[in-house]
């Protein structure tokens, strides 16, 4: 009950502000063009509380799923066209102003979302950010047996020069395409031996995880990060710092690989080489030392599998720095402007078919996200709310009537025209907007529901 009270209070937190930064880039930008604003709500439906300042009503409403502005003369609130007429000829009526104008009340919204989401990244990594090494020149470091990565032909130690039309990728760039592209052809080209080599793959979908998977991971130092008490990973003598080298005679470039070996021998000795880095003293090089163990697992299980384990916890290398301004800035652009992209992906693979609306989280899952992400801290929680603010701008610029993007839309068909569509076309353009936004409603509290439940 009390985890309960905590996911509801922090997703009030985490949707109140999103309201609230989301509409006052409508509010700010009606009033910049002196546009009259009548209502300023916190959620749809019937008015709780409140209070008026000046001309507006600033409210709290009762279904807390968004907020709204409105302004007068908005044709979605006028009852007939003879109303629509007169608020016209009210100078501070939204449709007397000029359609530029409209288009930037319109987009103010979803921008400040933006705006919100780079901020927030720029803060945090300007405080904390996690530096993870990324080679220039990312390689493969594991391939699934039945993934389609090793079913295209690629192989573990390729080198990625290029995934579509993207050139000298990062790892970073590969995943991004990975995740993306679900049952969709990806055109990968790799060095393997000097020498260039092309292959198409298509990523399946994972179900569990609502996105594209190839079966493939980057190739890194398999590094121990800590050691289990009582294992056979302690008892013979490796310590966290330790780079596992091999595995059984394999090289080991990822900790995919090293886990496949350990299960494929079902309870054997397992080989180990491994390297330990020493200071060999003040103004002198490390120098590494090569040592060789024979380890044997044991089964243990977790979440409910039973897996053979060694006995060491595993970790990429990651350096947590701060950095300065104009880099946290960058870098908050670059991770937004890749997480913009692979909304587009998402919802594109929707639209096509080959992925599923079943990954999409409605307000129950977003309570949950957002008290977990509270309990691990400041930065996880501001971290999400990065997230979701992008998320609902993207969502908001859908060409969805109702939504700031259909507003838009109809904006640009007027703009085309040279004149102001019929109120009653408007109108039922809205309303079926209204139906669709409803049915998202519905289906995303279902979604979110039957996750929650215990299958059957």
């Amino acid at each position: 009950m009390l985890t309960f009270v905590q996911n509801f209070w922090w997703y009030l937190v985490l949707i109140g502000v999103m309201i609230l930064v989301h509409e006052l880039g409508h509010y700010w930008a009606a009033r910049f063009f002196d546009v009259k604003v009548d209502t300023f709500s916190f959620g749809f439906g019937p008015r709780l509380f409140g209070f008026r300042r000046g001309e507006t009503d600033f409210r709290f409403s009762a279904i807390l799923f968004g907020g709204y502005v409105k302004m007068a003369g908005d044709y979605v609130n006028t009852g007939s066209e003879q109303s629509a007429e007169e608020s016209a000829a009210d100078p501070r009526s939204l449709y007397a102003k000029p359609r530029w104008q409209r288009m930037i009340i319109a987009f103010a919204g979803p921008a400040i979302n933006i705006i919100l989401a780079i901020a927030l990244l720029t803060g945090l990594f300007m405080v904390r950010y996690p530096k993870v090494p990324s080679p220039t020149d990312p390689k493969v470091g594991f391939v699934t047996a039945d993934g389609a990565a090793a079913k295209a032909g690629i192989k573990e130690g390729d080198q990625v020069v290029q995934i579509d039309s993207k050139s000298d990728p990062t790892w970073e760039d590969i995943v991004y395409k990975e995740i993306g592209s679900a049952r969709k052809p990806v055109e990968v080209s790799v060095l393997r031996n000097a020498e260039r080599l092309h292959f198409t793959m298509t990523p399946v979908y994972d179900e569990r995880l609502g996105v594209g998977y190839a079966g493939w991971g980057q190739e890194t130092d398999v590094e121990v990060a800590a050691v289990v008490d009582g294992m056979d990973a302690q008892k013979v003598g490796i310590r966290p710092g330790d780079i596992l080298i091999s595995a059984n005679g394999q090289p080991l470039r990822s900790t995919s690989k090293l886990h496949d070996l350990i299960n494929d021998g079902n309870g054997e000795a397992v080989d180990l080489v491994y390297a330990r880095r020493s200071d060999a003293g003040k103004g002198m090089p490390v120098a590494e030392e090569r040592l060789h163990a024979m380890v044997k697992p044991t089964l243990k299980e977790t979440d409910g599998q039973k897996h053979w384990m060694i006995g060491v916890q595993l970790e990429p290398r990651l350096e947590v720095i701060a950095l300065p301004l104009p880099e946290a800035f960058t870098e908050s652009l670059k991770q937004n402007s890749q997480s913009a992209k692979l909304i587009f992906r998402f919802l594109e693979g929707i639209v096509e078919r080959r992925m599923s609306p079943k990954s999409l989280e409605g307000p129950i899952r977003i309570a949950q996200f957002a008290g977990e992400a509270a309990r691990e801290g400041p930065a996880t929680f501001f971290g999400l709310m990065a997230a979701v603010s992008l998320n609902l701008a993207v969502f908001n610029l859908l060409p969805v009537p109702i939504l700031d993007g259909g507003v838009m839309l109809l904006l640009l068909v007027e703009m085309l025209l040279r004149r102001d569509l019929d109120l009653r076309v408007r109108e039922a353009v809205v309303r079926v907007g209204f139906v669709f936004l409803m049915m998202v409603v519905v289906f995303v509290l279902y979604n979110d529901i039957s996750k929650i439940l215990p299958p059957g």
